[in-house]
């Protein structure tokens, strides 16, 4: 065999072991929702620290051949990278060094300075529950219901925690559903507001918040964790680790430990469970009827929770005599700080003089609080 025939049989083999013989039409789709999301990350500026990382882990997974995914067997001992990059996910670790991230950078303050605020959180999760009614009626399983309920909270973290502990079939399904809800907060929400209120409401001023002491902002995680976790030990893991990381930053006497868990620490988290997010929207198990049903019934929660936010804020309202906004509701819903700053804008378009952020971030914080407890009792009454 002379230099050109090996040559060509060299090509002819790097051919047919190439990924292009391998593409499948479910593949090349979601390489277009892959670009799609990337091109919302980057030009949109659509939540580009959950987005890039997700559309850049489905770009890999649906690329055939390459191994990545691979899980450990025989004759391969030692897995692909997203493999073991996932184990975060299937094993709860991301969600829950995330949440500990989360807490370090939470101002719990504007809740503190107004615990009303704390039943908006709570009335925001109305689309949890319209979700787990709804899924079950199309067919899902209680546990299977759960998990997509949850999405109504705009929690993705606690999405995963949940899913990955009832119903780990429809993880990816959900994990994306929550995340990609998440990132399209400032698209989703303002109609729904508009929707809800009218200009008049959108257009109220609220009074500055009063300060709030250091020793509140110390005893809140404390007694935090201790009620919510003698009452509802479920939720000790994420309520326990997000009041943990706020009480690494409002103690005074930890700030490398915070610094560390607001930035190194979560950044890091935030790239692999990200990826290992985008690892399970690959083609073949990803397109299916049963996704979009997912999709369809989390952006119904994700509504739903807005407008139960807004009622109850259309009650406050009603009962300081106007003195309270209502759109400062729709911030329930656990998407920090990106549906406070949703209510900000809405409201600044009728009024320029009116600043909610503060006011917003009140049932902003206290939605996280909301969601981990809703997961808290689903999953004691799924695990008994």
């Amino acid at each position: 065999m002379n230099f050109g025939e090996i040559y060509l049989s060299a090509l002819q083999g790097i051919y047919l072991n190439s990924g292009i013989l391998g593409l499948t039409w479910k593949n090349l789709a979601m390489l277009g929702v892959s670009f799609a999301l990337l091109y919302l990350a980057i030009k949109k500026g659509f939540e580009p620290l959950l987005l890039l990382p997700i559309a850049f882990g489905c770009l890999l997974a649906n690329l055939p051949l390459s191994g990545i995914l691979d899980g450990v067997t025989k004759d391969n001992v030692h897995g692909g990278f997203l493999y073991w990059v996932s184990f975060g996910i299937d094993h709860e670790l991301y969600p829950i060094i995330i949440f500990m991230g989360i807490g370090a950078l939470t101002d719990f303050g504007p809740l503190l300075a107004n615990p009303i605020t704390f039943l908006l959180g709570a009335s925001a999760q109305l689309g949890v529950f319209i979700a787990v009614a709804g899924a079950m009626a199309w067919g899902f399983t209680i546990q299977e219901a759960a998990g997509i309920g949850i999405i109504g909270g705009a929690d993705g973290p606690t999405a995963i925690y949940l899913c990955s502990k009832v119903a780990p079939q429809i993880l990816g399904a959900v994990a994306v559903a929550a995340y990609s809800y998440m990132s399209l907060v400032p698209l989703i929400q303002p109609p729904v507001i508009k929707l809800l209120t009218t200009k008049a409401d959108r257009a109220i001023k609220m009074d500055q918040l009063r300060p709030v002491s250091r020793l509140e902002r110390i005893l809140f995680p404390i007694v935090s964790t201790v009620v919510c976790g003698l009452i509802l030990p479920a939720c000790v893991p994420l309520v326990g680790m997000l009041m943990f990381g706020n009480l690494l930053r409002e103690s005074g006497c930890t700030e490398r430990l915070n610094l560390a868990a607001q930035n190194e620490i979560l950044n890091a988290t935030t790239i692999f469970l990200g990826i290992s997010v985008g690892a399970t929207m690959e083609g073949e198990t990803f397109l299916q009827i049963t996704t979009v049903k997912i999709i369809c019934l989390g952006l119904v929660a994700f509504a739903a929770s807005t407008a139960g936010g807004l009622a109850l804020g259309q009650v406050f309202k009603i009962l300081s005599g106007g003195k309270i906004n209502p759109t400062i509701g729709s911030a329930g819903v656990s998407a920090v700080p990106m549906a406070a700053r949703v209510v900000q804008r809405v409201v600044q378009k009728e009024n320029p003089g009116s600043f909610l952020l503060m006011h917003a971030m009140g049932p902003n914080v206290a939605g996280v609080i909301g969601t981990a407890v809703a997961a808290g009792s689903m999953l004691t009454l799924l695990t008994k």
